[in-house]
Protein backbone atom coordinates (compact mmCIF):
# COMPACT_ATOMS: atom_id res chain seq x y z
CA UNK A 1 0.00 0.00 0.00
CA UNK A 2 1.40 3.09 -1.23
CA UNK A 3 1.99 5.43 2.00
CA UNK A 4 0.53 9.05 1.81
CA UNK A 5 2.88 12.20 2.64
CA UNK A 6 1.89 14.70 5.46
CA UNK A 7 3.24 17.43 3.45
CA UNK A 8 3.79 17.90 -0.35
CA UNK A 9 5.27 20.82 -2.02
CA UNK A 10 5.01 21.04 -5.32
CA UNK A 11 7.54 24.02 -7.22
CA UNK A 12 6.86 26.01 -3.64
CA UNK A 13 8.54 29.71 -4.35
CA UNK A 14 8.66 32.70 -2.60
CA UNK A 15 9.30 36.15 -3.70
CA UNK A 16 9.64 39.79 -2.28
CA UNK A 17 9.95 42.00 -4.66
CA UNK A 18 12.86 41.06 -7.15
CA UNK A 19 14.37 38.32 -4.55
CA UNK A 20 13.81 35.10 -5.04
CA UNK A 21 13.85 33.51 -1.22
CA UNK A 22 12.57 30.02 -2.17
CA UNK A 23 12.63 28.55 -6.44
CA UNK A 24 10.47 26.26 -7.50
CA UNK A 25 10.97 23.33 -4.12
CA UNK A 26 9.23 20.31 -4.41
CA UNK A 27 9.45 17.59 -1.64
CA UNK A 28 7.34 14.97 0.18
CA UNK A 29 7.39 13.92 4.04
CA UNK A 30 6.36 10.80 5.37
CA UNK A 31 4.61 9.53 8.76
CA UNK A 32 7.36 8.24 11.43
CA UNK A 33 10.35 10.66 9.70
CA UNK A 34 13.12 13.11 10.69
CA UNK A 35 13.08 15.08 7.90
CA UNK A 36 16.09 17.72 7.58
CA UNK A 37 16.45 20.95 5.79
CA UNK A 38 19.86 21.73 5.91
CA UNK A 39 21.32 25.03 4.76
CA UNK A 40 23.16 28.25 5.50
CA UNK A 41 21.51 31.33 7.24
CA UNK A 42 19.26 32.99 4.45
CA UNK A 43 18.80 29.86 1.70
CA UNK A 44 15.30 29.94 2.34
CA UNK A 45 14.92 27.51 5.17
CA UNK A 46 12.55 29.41 7.44
CA UNK A 47 10.84 30.57 4.41
CA UNK A 48 9.66 27.52 3.05
CA UNK A 49 8.46 26.51 7.15
CA UNK A 50 6.30 29.89 7.33
CA UNK A 51 4.89 28.90 3.82
CA UNK A 52 3.91 25.61 4.93
CA UNK A 53 2.13 26.85 7.86
CA UNK A 54 0.11 29.46 5.79
CA UNK A 55 1.89 32.87 7.61
CA UNK A 56 3.09 33.01 4.19
CA UNK A 57 1.33 32.54 0.58
CA UNK A 58 3.37 30.84 -2.05
CA UNK A 59 4.09 33.52 -5.15
CA UNK A 60 3.98 30.18 -6.87
CA UNK A 61 3.13 26.35 -6.14
CA UNK A 62 1.41 24.83 -4.26
CA UNK A 63 1.97 23.00 -0.75
CA UNK A 64 -0.36 20.35 1.27
CA UNK A 65 -0.19 19.48 4.54
CA UNK A 66 -1.76 16.86 7.02
CA UNK A 67 -4.02 16.45 3.98
CA UNK A 68 -5.32 20.42 4.02
CA UNK A 69 -4.08 23.13 0.96
CA UNK A 70 -1.97 26.05 2.44
CA UNK A 71 -3.56 28.94 0.20
CA UNK A 72 -6.94 27.92 1.54
CA UNK A 73 -6.95 25.73 4.32
CA UNK A 74 -4.25 27.23 6.53
CA UNK A 75 -6.42 27.96 9.37
CA UNK A 76 -7.04 23.86 9.61
CA UNK A 77 -3.39 23.66 9.54
CA UNK A 78 -1.95 25.30 12.21
CA UNK A 79 -4.16 23.43 15.33
CA UNK A 80 -2.61 20.23 14.37
CA UNK A 81 0.68 20.97 13.88
CA UNK A 82 3.50 21.90 16.38
CA UNK A 83 5.74 25.15 15.38
CA UNK A 84 8.80 26.21 17.39
CA UNK A 85 10.37 28.84 15.79
CA UNK A 86 14.18 30.38 15.89
CA UNK A 87 13.03 32.64 18.70
CA UNK A 88 11.62 30.86 21.34
CA UNK A 89 8.01 32.38 22.29
CA UNK A 90 7.83 32.28 26.27
CA UNK A 91 6.42 34.21 28.76
CA UNK A 92 9.79 35.15 31.06
CA UNK A 93 7.84 36.10 33.64
CA UNK A 94 6.22 33.36 34.28
CA UNK A 95 7.41 29.68 35.93
CA UNK A 96 8.39 26.61 33.30
CA UNK A 97 4.53 25.47 34.54
CA UNK A 98 2.76 28.17 34.11
CA UNK A 99 4.04 28.32 30.48
CA UNK A 100 3.31 25.10 29.76
CA UNK A 101 -0.46 25.80 31.35
CA UNK A 102 -0.72 29.10 29.02
CA UNK A 103 -0.10 26.95 25.51
CA UNK A 104 -2.19 24.08 26.78
CA UNK A 105 -4.95 26.49 26.86
CA UNK A 106 -4.30 28.14 23.94
CA UNK A 107 -4.38 24.86 22.37
CA UNK A 108 -7.23 23.62 24.37
CA UNK A 109 -5.94 21.43 26.09
CA UNK A 110 -7.78 20.90 29.62
CA UNK A 111 -6.10 18.18 31.23
CA UNK A 112 -3.45 18.46 34.10
CA UNK A 113 -2.64 15.50 33.04
CA UNK A 114 -1.10 16.41 29.86
CA UNK A 115 1.20 18.81 31.02
CA UNK A 116 2.30 17.14 33.80
CA UNK A 117 3.25 13.87 30.96
CA UNK A 118 5.12 16.85 28.57
CA UNK A 119 7.15 17.72 31.84
CA UNK A 120 7.89 14.86 33.11
CA UNK A 121 8.78 13.15 29.26
CA UNK A 122 10.89 16.61 28.92
CA UNK A 123 12.59 16.50 31.91
CA UNK A 124 11.10 19.91 32.96
CA UNK A 125 9.13 18.37 36.12
CA UNK A 126 12.34 19.00 38.48
CA UNK A 127 12.54 22.78 37.48
CA UNK A 128 8.98 23.54 36.58
CA UNK A 129 8.60 26.33 39.84
CA UNK A 130 11.26 28.60 38.16
CA UNK A 131 10.70 31.35 36.10
CA UNK A 132 11.63 30.61 32.39
CA UNK A 133 13.53 33.68 32.42
CA UNK A 134 16.14 32.55 34.71
CA UNK A 135 16.93 29.50 32.72
CA UNK A 136 19.82 28.83 30.58
CA UNK A 137 19.28 28.40 26.95
CA UNK A 138 19.41 24.61 26.62
CA UNK A 139 16.08 24.37 29.15
CA UNK A 140 14.44 27.31 27.31
CA UNK A 141 14.85 24.88 24.80
CA UNK A 142 13.15 22.34 26.42
CA UNK A 143 10.58 24.37 27.38
CA UNK A 144 9.52 25.85 24.10
CA UNK A 145 9.75 22.18 22.57
CA UNK A 146 7.00 21.34 25.62
CA UNK A 147 4.94 24.11 24.51
CA UNK A 148 4.90 23.04 20.79
CA UNK A 149 3.99 18.93 21.13
CA UNK A 150 0.95 19.66 24.36
CA UNK A 151 -2.33 19.36 21.43
CA UNK A 152 -0.40 15.60 20.36
CA UNK A 153 0.49 17.07 16.86
CA UNK A 154 1.28 14.32 14.08
CA UNK A 155 3.75 16.68 12.91
CA UNK A 156 5.78 19.15 14.27
CA UNK A 157 8.41 21.75 12.62
CA UNK A 158 11.94 22.73 14.53
CA UNK A 159 13.05 25.96 13.29
CA UNK A 160 16.87 26.16 13.87
CA UNK A 161 15.64 24.67 17.23
CA UNK A 162 19.85 23.84 18.23
CA UNK A 163 20.74 27.43 17.48
CA UNK A 164 22.90 28.99 19.69
CA UNK A 165 24.04 26.15 22.18
CA UNK A 166 27.22 23.67 22.73
CA UNK A 167 27.41 20.50 21.23
CA UNK A 168 26.22 18.04 24.45
CA UNK A 169 23.20 20.61 24.42
CA UNK A 170 22.74 19.86 21.14
CA UNK A 171 23.03 16.09 21.16
CA UNK A 172 20.76 16.37 23.85
CA UNK A 173 17.97 17.87 22.49
CA UNK A 174 18.30 15.34 19.39
CA UNK A 175 17.72 12.81 22.23
CA UNK A 176 14.49 14.34 22.96
CA UNK A 177 13.77 14.47 19.13
CA UNK A 178 13.87 10.56 18.69
CA UNK A 179 11.92 10.18 21.80
CA UNK A 180 8.78 12.15 20.23
CA UNK A 181 9.29 10.22 17.00
CA UNK A 182 9.13 6.81 19.03
CA UNK A 183 5.53 8.13 20.22
CA UNK A 184 4.38 9.00 16.56
CA UNK A 185 5.18 12.64 15.39
CA UNK A 186 6.77 13.12 12.18
CA UNK A 187 9.64 16.10 12.32
CA UNK A 188 10.56 18.47 9.91
CA UNK A 189 13.42 20.52 11.71
CA UNK A 190 15.93 23.19 9.78
CA UNK A 191 19.68 23.29 10.85
CA UNK A 192 22.77 24.89 9.31
CA UNK A 193 24.73 22.19 11.96
CA UNK A 194 26.40 19.80 9.01
CA UNK A 195 26.68 16.94 12.09
CA UNK A 196 23.08 17.35 13.28
CA UNK A 197 21.84 16.34 9.54
CA UNK A 198 23.34 12.99 10.13
CA UNK A 199 20.77 12.05 12.46
CA UNK A 200 17.85 12.64 9.92
CA UNK A 201 16.12 10.28 7.99
CA UNK A 202 16.37 12.30 5.24
CA UNK A 203 17.98 15.30 4.14
CA UNK A 204 17.09 18.27 2.43
CA UNK A 205 20.35 20.44 1.09
CA UNK A 206 19.09 24.57 0.47
CA UNK A 207 21.16 26.99 -0.77
CA UNK A 208 20.06 30.20 -2.22
CA UNK A 209 16.84 29.32 -2.16
CA UNK A 210 16.93 26.12 -4.30
CA UNK A 211 16.83 22.49 -2.86
CA UNK A 212 19.71 21.27 -4.54
CA UNK A 213 19.08 16.87 -3.48
CA UNK A 214 17.08 15.20 -0.77
CA UNK A 215 18.34 12.09 0.07
CA UNK A 216 19.33 10.29 3.13
CA UNK A 217 22.71 11.32 4.25
CA UNK A 218 24.38 8.20 2.69
CA UNK A 219 22.93 8.19 -0.25
CA UNK A 220 23.93 11.55 -0.75
CA UNK A 221 27.65 11.02 0.36
CA UNK A 222 27.41 7.99 -2.00
CA UNK A 223 25.26 9.85 -5.28
CA UNK A 224 26.27 13.79 -4.62
CA UNK A 225 30.41 13.81 -5.01
CA UNK A 226 31.70 13.96 -8.62
CA UNK A 227 34.91 12.23 -7.24
CA UNK A 228 37.14 11.42 -4.46
CA UNK A 229 37.70 13.20 -1.09
CA UNK A 230 41.54 13.47 0.67
CA UNK A 231 42.92 14.86 3.89
CA UNK A 232 46.08 16.18 3.05
CA UNK A 233 48.54 17.30 5.95
CA UNK A 234 51.00 19.53 4.31
CA UNK A 235 53.32 22.56 5.28
CA UNK A 236 52.85 25.58 4.90
CA UNK A 237 49.29 25.12 5.12
CA UNK A 238 48.11 28.45 2.96
CA UNK A 239 50.62 27.66 0.04
CA UNK A 240 49.51 24.36 0.25
CA UNK A 241 45.82 25.02 -0.27
CA UNK A 242 47.00 27.63 -3.03
CA UNK A 243 48.80 24.47 -4.61
CA UNK A 244 46.19 22.16 -4.83
CA UNK A 245 43.73 24.55 -5.88
CA UNK A 246 45.81 24.91 -9.31
CA UNK A 247 46.19 21.29 -9.94
CA UNK A 248 43.69 20.80 -12.65
CA UNK A 249 42.18 17.51 -11.28
CA UNK A 250 41.03 18.80 -7.70
CA UNK A 251 37.46 20.49 -7.64
CA UNK A 252 37.90 22.44 -4.12
CA UNK A 253 40.66 22.56 -1.44
CA UNK A 254 39.86 23.74 2.07
CA UNK A 255 41.06 24.44 5.40
CA UNK A 256 39.80 21.96 7.90
CA UNK A 257 41.40 22.53 11.21
CA UNK A 258 45.10 21.92 11.09
CA UNK A 259 45.27 20.10 7.68
CA UNK A 260 43.65 20.04 3.98
CA UNK A 261 40.45 18.43 2.76
CA UNK A 262 40.23 18.06 -0.73
CA UNK A 263 37.93 16.91 -3.82
CA UNK A 264 39.33 15.56 -6.65
CA UNK A 265 38.48 13.81 -9.48
CA UNK A 266 38.03 10.42 -9.53
CA UNK A 267 41.22 9.35 -10.91
CA UNK A 268 43.77 11.49 -9.10
CA UNK A 269 45.78 9.42 -6.46
CA UNK A 270 47.80 9.99 -2.96
CA UNK A 271 50.65 9.66 -5.15
CA UNK A 272 49.83 11.96 -7.94
CA UNK A 273 48.69 14.62 -5.08
CA UNK A 274 52.01 14.15 -3.25
CA UNK A 275 54.06 14.66 -5.96
CA UNK A 276 52.41 17.66 -7.69
CA UNK A 277 52.69 19.04 -3.90
CA UNK A 278 56.50 18.26 -3.11
CA UNK A 279 57.24 19.59 -6.95
CA UNK A 280 55.86 23.23 -5.54
CA UNK A 281 58.35 23.13 -2.99
CA UNK A 282 56.02 21.90 0.03
CA UNK A 283 56.46 19.16 2.88
CA UNK A 284 53.84 16.61 3.04
CA UNK A 285 53.86 14.51 5.65
CA UNK A 286 50.52 12.39 4.82
CA UNK A 287 48.26 12.07 2.30
CA UNK A 288 44.75 9.36 3.13
CA UNK A 289 41.41 9.01 1.15
CA UNK A 290 38.76 9.99 3.51
CA UNK A 291 35.06 9.49 4.16
CA UNK A 292 32.61 12.00 2.81
CA UNK A 293 30.82 13.73 5.09
CA UNK A 294 27.91 16.04 4.86
CA UNK A 295 30.26 19.44 4.33
CA UNK A 296 31.52 17.94 1.57
CA UNK A 297 28.25 17.36 0.18
CA UNK A 298 26.96 20.45 0.46
CA UNK A 299 29.85 22.42 -0.62
CA UNK A 300 30.15 20.40 -3.85
CA UNK A 301 26.46 20.98 -4.62
CA UNK A 302 26.70 24.81 -3.61
CA UNK A 303 29.63 25.18 -5.97
CA UNK A 304 28.17 23.25 -8.58
CA UNK A 305 24.78 25.81 -8.21
CA UNK A 306 27.34 28.94 -8.13
CA UNK A 307 28.80 27.59 -11.40
CA UNK A 308 25.92 26.86 -12.98
CA UNK A 309 24.67 30.61 -12.30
Amino acid sequence: MKREPLVKAQDLTKRFGDFVAVDHVSFEIYPGEVVGYLGPNGSGKTTTIRMLLGLLMPSEGEAWVLGYRVRTQAEAIRPRVGYMSQKFALYDELTVWENLTFYAGVYGVTERRRIEEVAHALGLWPIRNLRAGALPTGWRQRLALGTAVLHKPRLLFLDEPTSGVDPPTRRAFWDLIYTLVEGGITVFVTTHYMDEAEYCHRVGIMHQGRLMAMDTPSRLKETALPGRIWDVWARPLVQAREALARHPEVLRAVLSRDHLRALTRPGLTAAGLRRWLRAQGLTVSRIQEAEPSLEDVFLALAGTRLEAS
